[in-house]
């Protein structure tokens, strides 16, 4: 089953599972849940070849929000030959990426399996305590300050590069 609906200015043909991106923010009072009323929703096929234009009758996409972020960066340069007009600028276009959960229409409902729950990735235990780590970096730097060594600086210049070599005269002129 797939449906055509309007967001953003755009049309979308989606189906359930399916990933959309959008160029409009969503309002964040919804909690992450987008739902596309019969007004936004343009065409339905719950079978291959059939097309109905759901008029005012209850059809619903429904889709949640699985990412909110901003696009590659994409130059504008404007150019004006022989006039010396040149003007670069830079544009990144903010978008909302919707994952569509769910098309309702004429009592049926097809929805789109479940994702997996994300596991949190539990951080390594370190092997001492952070006291014991600044401490150690402590002791490591009184050590090398201890130590007195410095870097020896040669006090001879090199030698200039001027030629040795007599300049050759021109014959013929004294």
């Amino acid at each position: 089953m797939y449906a055509v609906i309007r967001a953003g200015g755009q049309q979308f043909k989606v189906s359930p599972g399916d990933i959309i991106k959008l160029t409009k923010s969503i309002d964040p009072a919804s909690n992450g849940k987008v739902e596309f009323g019969s007004a936004d929703v343009l065409a339905i096929s719950s079978e291959p070849g059939q097309i109905n234009r759901p008029n005012g009758n209850g059809a619903t996409v429904t889709a949640e929000v699985v990412d909110e972020g901003r696009s590659k960066k994409i130059l504008v340069f404007h150019f004006k030959r022989k006039k010396q007009y040149k003007k670069l600028q830079g544009h990144r276009q903010a978008f909302t990426a919707l994952r569509i959960t769910e098309i309702a229409y004429d009592g049926q409902k097809f929805s789109a399996p479940a994702l997996p729950a994300r596991k949190a990735k539990a951080k390594p235990e370190a092997d001492h305590t952070t006291s014991e780590h600044s401490a150690e970096h402590k002791t490591k730097k009184s050590a090398s300050a201890k130590s007195g060594v410095k870097h020896a600086r040669s006090t001879s210049r090199p030698a200039s590069h001027k030629s040795t070599k007599a300049k050759s005269k021109k014959p013929g002129k004294k």
